[in-house]
């Protein structure tokens, strides 16, 4: 996408780059109720980031397969980590694209660097990495992903949409999806119950 193209031309970082956005409990849109979702690209011309706590129905292996990068018999012999490697659901926009968020200590002409530790691959080279053990050390996979359009998401945050924290790789890529959401609000001090769904004003 053209955001991406552009951050890596720049090679520079927007403010909201490597940021948990954590959807607030009045967040309207039911696609990202709960969401955390992890921004990749932040400009004056808009934002791309990935949910990071929703998962889809296809499995890893059934992705190789699908694209061709092994066979059934293949697929059946992936060793247990890699066959259970969770595909995640980035977002809404072009759902049949992927996505890997990953450890800085895998790198390809293509990956795109979105802190000092955290890259963005989006070609099946990594893919075919991942299969078959050469990969990164940490990674995670999504298909689709979210994004806004300039100054879209910056009037979202300031009524009240979303909250804002620094990520950590510890949190963005440990395997305990289900509790991602709650969890990330306690690492920043904030109890669920207390959080309001209207905007305040002084």
């Amino acid at each position: 996408m053209d955001l991406l193209r552009h951050k890596k031309a720049a090679a520079g970082r927007g403010f909201l780059d490597d940021q948990f956005l954590i959807a607030m409990p009045g967040m309207k849109d039911d696609r990202f109720a709960r969401s955390v979702i992890y921004i990749c690209a932040h400009s004056d011309e808009g934002a791309m980031g990935l949910i990071i706590n929703q998962t889809q129905q296809m499995l890893f292996p059934d992705l190789l397969v699908q694209l061709g990068i092994m066979n059934e018999q293949e697929a059946i012999r992936l060793p247990a980590h890699t066959r259970d490697f969770v595909v995640r659901n980035g977002g809404p926009v072009d759902r049949s694209r992927g996505f890997v968020l990953h450890s800085g200590d895998y790198r390809v002409e293509s990956s795109l660097n979105v802190s000092d530790d955290i890259c963005l691959t989006a070609t099946v080279d990594i893919l075919r990495a991942i299969s078959t053990g050469r990969g990164p050390r940490h990674a995670l996979m999504a298909l689709g992903y979210s994004g806004w359009g300039a100054g879209q998401l910056e009037t979202e945050i300031s009524e009240n949409g979303w909250l804002t924290c620094p990520a950590t790789p510890e949190l963005l890529f440990d395997t305990d999806i289900e509790r991602k959401y709650d969890r990330i609000l306690a690492s920043i001090g904030i109890d669920l119950a207390h959080l309001s769904a209207a905007a305040g004003h002084a």
